[in-house]
């Protein structure tokens, strides 16, 4: 798998030299990787000289493996987390896998996306990529992070006016209804703000800040407008009733979080009544 290798550069006292391995393929072709963990293993054995292999392919390659294998376990943290926070908040099971299925989609996605233009090289032109390459090891890291965040504000603030109906008395497709026609409108905002704000980093000329603002405005969109604001109501509606199930086991163990301020209102004198935000009359 190695094209040519330069001859050794020596220091002064001539007992450390530098040799160019340049590989028969691209950095990122899985061949490139092969021929690196082979060199390792043919030079780990000579005696007498301590040789390493390093460069931007062969530690671009070793960052890779380490996130790789900590990609698992990163995502299991971080989507189990969220489906036990959000059983707390909507006391429901079917919510919450919902929210996590939806965002390991829109995970995919913007992988998707963002490999095939930056580092396959489709459409690359459209975006001023001059030369098609390997993506920054840490992008997977900061992507999810980020996303998720974004990701679980946008499902909380939807899914909770929806839960808010149930709650008091309409029916499972008809609080879907109310819910998504109360707060799309503000979900449809925040998520053009924060794409406009992430594509403002493709102009840069800079290839890894180009790839960052292109896979967080990618995702941005494919969360907000795919998945929130169109597969989420559309499953809410399917599963109906079904959706704010919760075992009775479990209602027991799990606290109530109180996310509607219930309690407070039963501390009000019987028979007050007030009006909220929306101009409503409501009793406490």
């Amino acid at each position: 798998g190695v094209l040519a290798v330069t001859p050794p550069q020596l220091n002064a006292d001539k007992t450390t030299a530098l040799l160019t391995v340049i590989p028969e393929t691209g950095p990122t072709d899985p061949k490139t990787e092969r021929a690196v963990q082979e060199i390792r293993d043919r030079v780990g054995g000579v005696e007498g000289a301590e040789v390493a292999l390093s460069g931007a392919t062969a530690v671009g390659i070793d960052v890779s493996e380490k996130i790789e294998e900590a990609m698992l376990v990163y995502l299991l943290l971080v989507v189990g987390l969220s489906v036990l926070l959000l059983m707390l908040v909507f006391r429901s099971v079917l919510v919450p896998v919902k929210a996590a299925l939806g965002f390991l989609l829109t995970i995919g996605a913007t992988f998707g996306i963002t490999v095939a233009i930056f580092q396959q090289g489709h459409l690359a032109e459209w975006l001023g990529v001059d030369t098609p390459g390997p993506l920054v090891s840490f992008l997977p890291i900061l992507l999810i992070g980020i996303l998720f965040g974004l990701a679980m504000d946008y499902e909380v603030f939807l899914v909770s006016r929806m839960r808010e109906d149930f709650v008091h008395g309409a029916e499972a497709q008809q609080a879907t209804v109310g819910g998504l026609g109360h707060n799309a409108r503000v979900v449809t905002a925040a998520a053009l703000i924060m794409t406009a704000v992430f594509g403002g980093f493709v102009f840069m000329p800079d290839p890894i800040i180009k790839s960052m603002g292109f896979a967080l405005a990618v995702g941005v969109l494919v969360d907000a407008f795919i998945v929130r604001m169109a597969l989420v109501p559309a499953t809410m509606s399917l599963l109906g009733r079904a959706a704010w199930w919760l075992p009775r086991w479990a209602d027991r163990i799990l606290p109530d979080l109180d996310i509607e301020g219930e309690k407070l209102q039963r501390k009000l004198v019987p028979g007050q009544r007030e009006s909220d935000d929306t101009g409503r009359t409501v009793r406490v």
